[in-house]
């Protein structure tokens, strides 16, 4: 019995080894891999002449991203018309390898030659300030005479979303200067300046995440420790009165069904220390659920100014 085991393992290995069947080389450094950098740069230039001396007449592109098996891609005509679309309507254009990334080339055995490459796209739309930074798999092959023949270009197409909607002009909502929302903004605002806390503390939802401009971005604390952080600037600091500044501003999405109120603020304090009095300026915003209830809040305040001599 343990021979026979002994022979069957023998013979899985030799099968599993004999599976392997050599198609080609990859390549480093290869002429094809110089062909397709060159082009790229070229491109990135928005020089047609030198772009098309890359190509061959029978050129293709395709977007590998796009599930329509009908695509005929474009043409040799169609990309250079593109490319030149590309250089009147943007700015800043460069692409280059994703860090740690570099080209390959596949010499296969018994077909053409691949040039693979991950690079970085990054531009400025001239028309809507829409930034493009995004990375981008493309795939060239070459024919017998070192010339392109197709190009599949794989990346988020969505990317290019904001641009195209930011072409014409898109209403997101409706901006209230009056609304029920505002108003429990100020009540809560103003229940702080009598120290009314129980009060304050109740337009917020339990889970209620805040943040502000003196955090690390994506940071937030829970309610329990911004009522900590109050309860120890008021052992502090008498709040002599808190003024609106101008007006809010309620703000109600269509996007993602947002509910927004933004407003700003002065805070008159006093130093219990040395009877100190400052004016702190406050932006806050502040997101409401479907309940009614706080859910964000972002306080853009500089608390340097609590340390004025």
């Amino acid at each position: 019995m343990k021979k026979l085991v002994i022979t069957f393992l023998i013979l899985f290995v030799v099968q599993g080894y004999s599976q392997k069947k050599k198609n080609g080389t990859i390549y480093l450094e290869h002429p094809a891999i110089n062909v397709v950098n060159e082009m790229l740069a070229a491109w990135v230039e928005g020089d047609s002449s030198k772009v098309s001396s890359y190509l061959a007449d029978d050129f293709k592109q395709f977007n590998g991203a796009n599930a329509n098996k009908y695509d005929k891609g474009n043409t040799k005509e169609e990309f250079l018309n593109g490319m030149k679309w590309w250089k009147n309507n943007f700015s800043y254009t460069s692409e280059v390898p994703t860090p740690g990334a570099y080209p390959d080339a596949l010499e296969y055995d018994k077909s053409d030659t691949w040039v693979q490459v991950w690079n970085n796209l990054k531009a400025v739309n001239n028309r809507t300030g829409v930034k493009i930074d995004m990375p981008m798999h493309r795939m060239f092959k070459l024919n017998k005479d070192n010339k392109i023949n197709l190009m599949l270009n794989y990346t988020d197409s969505r990317v290019f979303r904001n641009m195209w909607e930011s072409y014409d002009d898109r209403a997101n909502g409706t901006l209230y200067q009056h609304h029920p929302y505002i108003n429990k903004v100020r009540r809560m605002i103003h229940a702080f300046e009598h120290n009314d806390l129980e009060l304050a503390y109740s337009f917020f939802h339990e889970n209620a995440r805040f943040t502000g401009l003196e955090m690390p971005v994506g940071e937030t604390v829970g309610l329990d420790e911004v009522k900590e952080r109050n309860k120890k600037m008021m052992e502090s600091f008498d709040i002599l009165s808190i003024d609106v500044v101008g007006y809010p501003d309620y703000l109600e999405y269509d996007l993602r069904d947002g509910k927004t109120v933004q407003s700003w603020w002065r805070f008159k304090m006093k130093r219990k220390s040395d009877g100190k009095e400052i004016v702190l300026p406050a932006l806050y915003i502040h997101d409401f659920n479907d309940d009614g209830k706080i859910v964000r809040s972002n306080a853009y305040i500089s608390t340097k100014a609590l340390d004025a001599k």
